[in-house]
């Protein structure tokens, strides 16, 4: 990188911490609202102009999609984390030859996982114990969706590639235009040409294929040092490992996690259709709250993957303890104004006073305990910025599902099955969780530390 060579990268090894990780995570934020608003629409949409159990059927496939979606990112969270080391140590060379392996992989994986995915649609909604009067709305929805989810792969990818060279921006652009687009769609397809829930999905679909070739264009056509070269495309043995090391430990806590939300749907299914899409609203809008924790999480994977790169190890941990302070501090203020206005939020999905009932017993339950999962999400994204996936993969899977699981089968079946007690189970997790983690995290400092001193007397 010349000096005066206008570049679109961010390099997070200088500069006040504080203010470096808030303008890194800002459009990080501001892109997964739009992203996420692409399933919050479609259920807005179904919610108040085809029905309940058309709500009931959009939020029951949450946890399914999650399941897919979250694997791929666990494939994209090692590739920032590879591209991340790369940048910050200057070697460019290494960089762009991984841009040509991650990319190709993700075309092979494309392809697998919208076989897989549609195939599994059946057996995934009777595993669930979806009711007869939602089944086939979500089935029909998760088909389309599942058809088409190539286009979301591709673009969290090529967003993931250009995050972890401190490029936030663009991709946040795509998605305001995407993101619009689907809302114009959804109402198009649903109030004019009267396609229902299928009008919704094919919506989705549209708008993320055109984000992804939007990112495909941006990548394909830059001057930067993360240009990807269809010429070029290989896979790199070595890269693809290191890749999958530590990504494929984050893609399979977060699959098993959100197995485990399956069994969580489950209980919640046994509640009949309206108590689901209570349950389906309180989702979409704990997502919400959830931003800013899930983007600082990433801030920090990419400020500790390129400062250990760097090799400025003390501006690594600095910058997390900073993405922990950032985190709760803003989620607090957000989780404060949703719990004093639930029944309104709730009442954007639906006017239908018993769903916002539930909506609101969920979110008054469990809203200000997301504040341990602050700390859950900012420890991981920061271990796994130094190439540990392996440890919080372990912690998350014995709180998010183990003892997640243990809470609700005992609470359910000997002492009180409602559904705040099912709900409970989120925050049971959540706990458990933050007590490992920061235990977790405080021995691995002093081993880190240990490596570091070594590694200098060398």
């Amino acid at each position: 990188m010349s000096g005066n060579k206008k570049t679109t990268t961010r390099d997070l090894t200088k500069g006040n911490i504080a203010s470096q990780i808030l303008f890194f995570a800002m459009p990080l934020m501001l892109g997964n609202i739009f992203q996420m608003l692409y399933n919050t629409v479609d259920s807005i949409v179904v919610g108040n102009f085809v029905g309940t159990q058309a709500l009931a059927a959009v939020g029951s496939t949450t946890m399914i999609v999650n399941l897919f979606v979250f694997f791929f990112n666990g494939f994209s969270i090692g590739a920032g984390v590879v591209i991340g080391n790369f940048f910050g140590a200057r070697k460019m060379e290494k960089l762009h030859r991984a841009v040509e392996t991650i990319m190709t992989a993700s075309f092979i994986l494309c392809v697998l996982f919208t076989v897989v995915s549609v195939a599994a649609v059946g057996p995934m909604l009777r595993f669930m114990a979806t009711p007869d009067d939602v089944f086939g709305q979500a089935e029909t929805y998760l088909r389309i969706y599942f058809a088409g989810i190539s286009g979301l792969l591709i673009y969290n990818i090529g967003s993931g590639i250009l995050r972890a060279v401190g490029d936030t921006t663009r991709p946040l652009y795509f998605l305001i235009l995407t993101s619009v687009l689907n809302i114009i769609l959804d109402l198009l397809f649903v109030i004019v040409f009267h396609m229902g829930i299928a009008g919704v999905a094919l919506a989705t679909i549209i708008s993320q294929f055109i984000s992804s070739f939007l990112i495909l264009y941006l990548l394909t056509f830059t001057k930067d040092i993360y240009r990807f070269d269809w010429r070029d495309m290989c896979v790199d043995r070595e890269i693809l490992g290191r890749v999958f090391a530590v990504g494929l430990p984050a893609a399979i806590q977060s699959v098993i996690t959100a197995f485990s939300n399956i069994f969580v749907q489950s209980y919640i299914n046994y509640f009949g259709s309206g108590i689901m899409a209570g349950w389906s609203c309180y989702n979409k809008i704990d997502m919400f709250i959830m931003l800013p924790m899930n983007s600082m999480a990433l801030a920090s994977t990419t400020f500790v993957s390129q400062n250990v790169g760097a090799r400025q190890y003390k501006r690594a941990d600095d910058g997390t303890m900073t993405a922990i302070t950032l985190s709760v501090g803003i989620t607090a203020v957000i989780a404060a104004l949703i719990w004093a206005g639930a029944p309104i939020a709730v009442g954007l999905f639906t006017s239908d006073p018993a769903v916002i009932e539930a909506g609101t017993l969920f979110l008054r339950t469990n809203v200000f305990f997301l504040l341990f999962n602050c700390i859950n999400h900012v420890l991981a994204g920061a271990l796994r910025g130094r190439g540990d996936s392996r440890g919080p993969m372990i912690i998350m899977l014995i709180g998010f599902v183990l003892i997640r699981q243990i809470y609700l089968f005992v609470m359910t079946h000997y002492i009180s099955n409602t559904p705040a007690v099912v709900s409970f189970g989120y925050p049971v997790g959540w706990m458990a969780t933050c007590v490992m983690e920061l235990i977790y995290y405080r021995y691995k400092r002093i081993e880190y530390k240990q490596e570091e001193e070594a590694s200098a007397n060398l």
